[in-house]
């Protein structure tokens, strides 16, 4: 059986030299019908909007395994890499959710959705603060993000953008990839999670906090229980600086997790793993207009906002 990497390939590959506008529908149906059927097959699936903490997320839960079942570190999961070598290990999936093709899960995990079988599965929804989303998402987009995927999102846009001249300010609050973009996602999957059955939030800051503890409670969520040792073992290989180190050897197998442009640092995975970095990327007057749009827009109860008195990823951080 092909693995699912493969079957995507395929896609991509078959439909590279066909008209633009067949080559756009071709691949919105047949990947939507790939991401359905990995959804579908998973034994967890992540939810977060692009430069969430997703890939983070699953190098801890790679690592994991891997000191299990003493698997190559090398190895990061995308869906049923580790399960193909061992099939005890669960597949593991992340999704936006919301762009072009990987709107088809999140359309099944709809308010009014229909009862089905992915709405049962085990899920993490990670949020991170909108705005240090946006000022990453704007280099994932410019520097990293493959030509397909981009030509994909950037078709549906109402404005169109050119990602080569477009600059951050503009990206971020103009842009329909920009910061409100991000809020309305934020706002819709913390609408839909609330009201799924195995479903958890574990925010970003809360994840850079405590990887530990959260760690645990994702275990819990899938059924495992992992030891102290493993835990202890997939925090270490997944801090800040061994990643960071690990990216520049290209240490990795996978393409996503290497620098986007050799030599260019903005365009690394590993970049500054922050919680309010975006401070360092506008200014005073510009960083105070978006944190508005924040207040103005965003559920507070999402912990982001200065509305809310009491963040729940603070208390997450700190519980089992």
């Amino acid at each position: 059986m092909l693995s699912d990497n493969v079957k995507k390939a395929l896609v991509l590959g078959s439909t590279e030299l066909v008209p633009r506008r067949l080559r756009l529908a071709s691949r919105r149906t047949l990947l939507a019908r790939l991401e359905l059927e990995k959804a579908a097959a998973t034994g967890l699936l992540i939810i977060g909007h692009p430069k969430s903490g997703n890939t983070w997320l699953r190098v801890l839960l790679s690592r994991l395994y891997q000191f299990r079942h003493d698997l190559p570190a090398n190895l990061v999961v995308t869906s049923d890499e580790l399960h193909r070598r061992v099939p005890a290990i669960p597949r593991i999936s992340a999704t936006n959710g919301w762009y072009s093709y990987e709107g088809a899960v999140g359309a099944e995990l709809a308010v009014d959705a229909p009862p089905n079988p992915i709405r049962e599965k085990p899920i993490v929804f990670l949020p991170r603060h909108p705005i240090d989303i946006a000022t990453s998402w704007y280099l994932q987009v410019t520097k990293r993000q493959s030509r397909a995927k981009f030509e994909l999102i950037n078709a549906e846009l109402e404005q169109p953008i050119d990602r080569k001249t477009i600059d951050r300010w503009t990206f971020v609050r103009h842009s329909g990839f920009g910061l409100l973009n991000i809020i309305d996602f934020l706002n819709t999957f913390a609408a839909r999670v609330a009201r799924l059955p195995n479903a958890i939030t574990v925010p970003y800051e809360a994840l850079r906090a405590d990887p530990a503890t959260q760690l645990a409670r994702i275990g819990e969520l899938m059924g495992e229980t992992f030891t102290a040792e493993e835990i202890a073992e997939a925090v270490r290989f997944g801090s800040f600086d061994n990643l960071k180190a690990l990216e520049s050897g290209d240490f990795f197998k996978q393409k996503g997790l290497r620098p986007g442009i050799k030599g260019d640092a903005e365009s690394s995975k590993v970049r500054r793993a922050e919680v309010g970095g975006y401070r360092r990327d506008f200014t005073a007057d510009q960083a105070a207009e978006l944190e508005a749009l924040v207040v103005e827009r965003l559920d507070p109860a999402l912990g982001y906002t200065s509305a809310a008195t009491t963040a729940p990823w603070a208390a997450a951080a700190g519980a089992a």
